[in-house]
């Protein structure tokens, strides 16, 4: 697989756990693709960290307002109805447990439901940002990650080795290679990708594996 096949199917199947009505928070970087995967009709409203409700599809090429980015500072659009606010708001509407699924990357993540997703060894970063409230505050916790790093290495892990952002708040780890719940101290196999095996996905992972009795192939995006 391409990693921007990786990309795709992950956040396809990350908008499937969408349901309508939700206030939904998409990290930086993975995460936004998944506004781009909604079922058509689905009523989702998106809230950006750094001060409103309502984010939109991406902007046409030329018509980005700089004024208008998102929490990565990314060109968005709002839709008819957004509304924006202060930062104050902002993380009163997260703390108060007002989003109902908050979508974000990871670094690492363990069985326990570990994240650790802002610490990178030797590289300056400003932070981990909003992500330690969100993880917190929101009703269901998402994190879409590709199953290994570029090197080939498990990303799910027994326990996490860098700093965390948040302890025991993972609900669910979506991977190009298959959807994982938290189970008492394992990750749960749900689904697969129908290419691979479960042995082939288990050598891949470092985290104790569970298979769930109704195991079911992932249903993969158009053209992947």
């Amino acid at each position: 697989m391409t990693e921007e096949q990786k990309r795709m199917i992950i956040a396809h199947r990350i908008a499937q756990e969408l349901s309508h009505g939700d206030v939904v928070n998409l990290g930086i970087g993975l995460p936004t693709l998944v506004a781009s995967f909604l079922p058509p009709g689905l009523d989702i409203t998106f809230q950006s960290e750094n001060g409103f409700v309502g984010l939109g599809p991406d902007p046409a090429p030329g018509e980005e307002d700089p004024d208008l980015v998102n929490a990565g500072g990314k060109p968005v659009t709002i839709m008819p109805g957004g509304a924006f606010f202060d930062s104050a708001l902002s993380f009163a509407i997260i703390r108060g447990g007002h989003v109902d699924v908050t979508v974000l990357g990871a670094l690492e993540v363990d069985a326990q439901g570990n994240l650790a997703s802002w610490m990178i060894p030797g590289k300056m970063v400003p932070g981990m940002g909003g992500a330690m409230d969100l993880v917190v505050g929101a009703k269901k916790v998402i994190v879409a990650t590709s199953h290994t790093t570029k090197d080939g290495q498990p990303k799910l892990l027994k326990q996490c080795r860098l700093p965390l952002t948040a302890a025991g708040e993972v609900d669910m780890v979506v991977t190009e290679l298959g959807v994982f719940s938290i189970s008492g101290g394992s990750m749960v196999l749900h689904e697969k990708h129908p290419a691979w095996t479960v042995e082939k996905i288990r050598a891949l992972t470092e985290a104790p594996l569970e298979v769930a009795s109704g195991l079911k192939d992932m249903v993969l995006p158009v053209g992947v």
